[in-house]
């Protein structure tokens, strides 16, 4: 296997962009037709279709012209995907190294595991793309950094797949609250509630045939394939997951980071653990956490393993002020006065369950639509990178409260936690030789 650096040598020497295969049906859609926007889908897995749905809504801007998985199976599945919902047959293959080798590439979407999304989006860059990519924009908060640091030094556009920042629902509803609809906003809570089952107790077993191993783990230090990672568990081992607070956390999080009108806290609590199961799984299924500023706070909390919603939503944010509080999800918002009694309300639909892990919907039409708009016109990003790493880096720092189990002071200019270095020695990660991340 050709290493990250060789890699990298290639592409400076220019290499060869893959062939697209077109039909009759699709000719008028070659490459530059019409100033679209040429993409690579990355990780095919369950999110990858929302991306597939939402560049069908932008197809008169957008085309899918490569596509790429380390499963065969699962590159050939989405591969019909596309032909039926577009008309066309895209390039594909296993490695992105090579997708990022062709020229004709303007743009890359990341839907891999989390451990891939930093080092990925920096290799992206690098290669001269422009970046979509899911929430968690990294695995750690120095991968975090570096990220942004690589946005800023290659000058593309890097755009944080939290699709409320461009959801018109949100949009208008902030802005009243900046506006003193609920006078001074000064608290807010998140939560989210699903039932997820046990993912057991992992055996070793045979690598699939269809599945690349090696470079699905890229750069997390090599384990032996065992029966209950994948396609989805993945997310509940520290070597390649982040956790709930960060697989789903984020989206509401960012939420009341943006109603509030903060960055990053000044110190952060987390308490819970895994309490509904004994197996494999390496977070918590019961989490509770908090960040506190000067005068505003947030919390968030999650159940896992059980269902029980808040104000009858599975997930959602209440924003509490002055004078009233607003709660919110995605199909739509309630206002109440100080005494709990609702004063006026906004619904625009029914609100997608916990267990959608998919999340095809207008708001990431809205959000990919904002995207080829700043590649094609440089209309201003609405969830650019910069941004969007606060809310991850505060969530990544939740989880490092609760590994170490205390209260961590953090830096809010940096984030990094103060007079602690034990906790700071989970600020980054170790990684597989010569597939470390760098500017």
């Amino acid at each position: 296997m050709i290493s990250r650096r060789e890699f990298l040598d290639t592409l400076a020497t220019g290499a060869a962009g893959l062939a697209i295969s077109t039909t009759a049906k699709s000719y008028g859609q070659i490459i530059g037709s019409n100033e679209r926007v040429n993409f690579a889908v990355i990780g095919l897995h369950g999110r990858a279709y929302a991306h597939l749905s939402s560049l069908k809504v932008n197809q008169k801007n957008a085309r899918i012209t490569h596509i790429c998985d380390v499963e065969s199976n699962i590159l050939q599945k989405f591969s019909g995907g596309v032909e039926k919902n577009l008309g066309y047959a895209p390039a594909s293959n296993k490695d992105f190294r090579k997708i990022l080798a062709s020229k004709d590439v303007d743009a890359i979407t990341i839907a891999t595991p989390d451990h891939w999304h930093t080092p990925m989006a920096i290799s992206g860059l690098q290669a001269g793309k422009h970046v979509y990519v899911e929430k968690p924009c990294s695995h750690n908060p120095a991968e975090g950094v570096l990220l942004v640091a690589a946005q800023k030094k290659y000058g593309k556009h890097v755009q944080m797949g939290t699709q409320r920042r461009s959801s018109q629902l949100y949009i208008d509803l902030i802005k009243q609250i900046h506006q003193g609809l609920v006078g001074r906003a000064y608290y807010a809570k998140a939560w989210y509630s699903n039932t997820r089952k046990s993912i057991g107790v992992g055996k070793p077993a045979p690598i699939p045939a269809t599945l690349d191993w090696d470079l699905w783990q890229g750069p997390a230090p090599r384990q032996p394939y065992k029966d209950n990672v994948q396609p989805y568990n993945w997310h509940w081992f520290r070597i390649w997951g982040t956790g709930e607070a960060l697989n789903n956390g984020t989206h509401e999080v960012d939420v009341c980071r943006w109603a509030l009108d903060v960055d990053l806290p000044n110190h952060v609590t987390a308490s819970g653990g895994r309490y509904q199961f004994q197996d494999d799984w390496q977070f918590y299924d019961t989490l509770n956490t908090d960040f506190e500023y000067d005068g505003k706070s947030i919390s968030w909390e999650s159940r896992s393993c059980n269902g029980m919603k808040l104000y009858n939503r599975d997930r959602g944010a209440v924003i509490v002020g002055t004078t009233g509080s607003v709660v919110v999800d995605t199909g739509g918002y309630e206002v109440y006065d100080l005494q709990g009694k609702k004063t006026s309300e906004h619904m625009v639909g029914t609100a997608a369950a916990s267990s959608d892990t998919t999340g095809a919907d207008n708001m990431t039409d809205s959000h990919f639509a904002n995207f080829i708009a700043a590649i094609r016109s440089n209309e201003k990003l609405t969830q650019p990178v910069s941004s969007g790493n606060m809310s991850v880096t505060m969530l990544q720092l939740s989880n490092i409260a609760w590994e170490v189990q205390r209260a961590l002071k953090i830096d809010s200019a940096t984030g990094h936690i103060v007079n602690d270095s034990e906790a700071m020695k989970y600020w980054g990660r170790d990684y597989e030789k010569g597939w470390e991340p760098h500017l």
